[in-house]
């Protein structure tokens, strides 16, 4: 397994049309993102990366929603996914789109991530499953230079991992989208549907839902033995002395 930390710093895409069906993608994680919008509530959604930002989260009870990137046209504020200026417990939810794999340090995004939500905030993450045609196509070096090429692909189950050590609970997994993204123009027909339907463990895309835990620490208060465990005539004394 190659380390996630990466000395290379990838350029994020500031859109979704430097994707092939960059539309069709950010259309089908508004969608699967529509039921998730309805169980979170709070004052702050934060949508992290220049492609979170595009997305359409008009149907999301928060009303107060950031946008943070770096080049992209939605930009509200402009920062690095892993330098958030956010203080700590501030937000109530955190989207991060495609973010992971056009970084040069993923763990720390997602301990970002950890650091500014609240107690039982959510994380709401998607990226690339390697475990597809997308990300088999990786290895043709004629798209090397291309997106989402470009990036490194990390599988869902990676990513779990990572939730889990810095103190989130996965809530759930989805994976959708199947199409190898060589086309410009996303067609859907009655084989994708099948996919969809059948082999959606090699879609192209993955969501993650996680929410922060904390658990309190209790304090375990010694139990004082106020009573000797023995009575103080036994003490000393042998059985055959007290038949005496």
């Amino acid at each position: 397994m190659k380390p996630a930390l990466s000395e290379k710093d990838r350029r994020c895409p500031s859109e979704w049309q430097q994707f092939n069906q960059g539309d069709a993608l950010s259309g089908a994680i508004a969608s699967e993102l529509t039921s998730w919008w309805q169980r979170i509530f709070g004052y702050y959604l934060l949508k992290v990366g220049d492609l979170s930002c595009q997305l359409d989260t008009s149907g999301c009870k928060i009303r107060h929603q950031i946008n943070v990137g770096r080049y992209g046209k939605d930009v509200m504020l402009h920062a690095e996914a892993d330098a958030l200026p956010f203080s700590e417990h501030s937000v109530d939810a955190v989207l991060l789109s495609h973010c992971l794999e056009f970084t040069p340090d993923p763990h720390h995004v997602v301990r970002e991530a950890h650091r500014v939500l609240r107690a039982d905030g959510y994380l709401l993450l998607t990226g690339v499953n390697p475990i597809s045609l997308v990300g088999i196509l990786k290895y043709w070096p004629a798209l090397q230079q291309r997106y989402p090429w470009q990036g490194r692909f990390f599988s869902a189950s990676r990513i779990k991992d990572w939730l889990h050590l810095v103190g989130f609970e996965v809530l759930s997994e989805q994976r959708f989208f199947c199409s190898a993204m060589l086309s410009r123009d996303y067609r859907p027909g009655h084989v994708k549907q099948w996919a969809e339907q059948h082999l959606s463990y090699f879609a192209s895309s993955y969501l993650i839902v996680a929410r922060k835990r904390e658990l309190p620490l209790t304090p375990i208060r010694p139990k004082w033995q106020l009573n000797p465990a023995f009575a103080q005539s036994v003490k000393g004394v042998s059985a055959r002395q007290q038949a005496d």
